[in-house]
């Protein structure tokens, strides 16, 4: 990955790898990816509420209520939104880097319930691992949107 956000993909040709095309990664592609956890577990939370329940809750943490069929629906909702702000913000460096420290509490949330309040079961590393995605991309974003050196 070059300072432009360049990158090659590769193919295997007789056992030697050769590159085949280039894309360039901009800021507003990085949002976008970063965007698509939010919108695709908000929209699973919204749409199917009691198998996100079901999936990721200790047995004997699962309600199966109506109630908490609403609230993870509203969780699903509110997810949705944030997805379509990012993806269709204008980011600049200062909002990647906000964005990627503002991550910090749901990691911790995250361990707690895990580890030390075990909530969920390790279903929840789904959740963990879309988080660690979005923060490392918010770092990328910053990086691309630094100021060049010539040499």
């Amino acid at each position: 990955l070059s300072r432009s956000g360049q990158f090659e993909l590769f193919t295997r040709r007789k056992g030697i790898l050769t590159p085949t095309q280039t894309f360039a990664l901009t800021p507003v592609g990085v949002q976008r990816l970063m965007a698509t956890p939010s919108l695709l577990l908000g929209g699973w939370c919204l749409v199917w509420p009691g198998t996100v329940e079901q999936l990721v809750f200790l047995p004997e943490h699962q309600m199966n209520s109506v109630v908490i069929k609403i609230l993870m629906g509203c969780f699903g909702a509110q997810a949705i939104l944030s997805g379509l702000f990012t993806a269709l913000s204008v980011f600049n460096r200062t909002i990647f880097l906000i964005y990627g420290i503002a991550f910090l509490p749901f990691f911790i949330f995250n361990y707690y319930f895990l580890y030390a309040e075990s909530v969920f079961n390790n279903w929840m590393f789904l959740y963990f691992g879309a988080n660690l995605v979005m923060a490392g991309l918010c770092g990328l974003g910053w990086w691309l949107l630094s100021p060049k050196v010539e040499d």
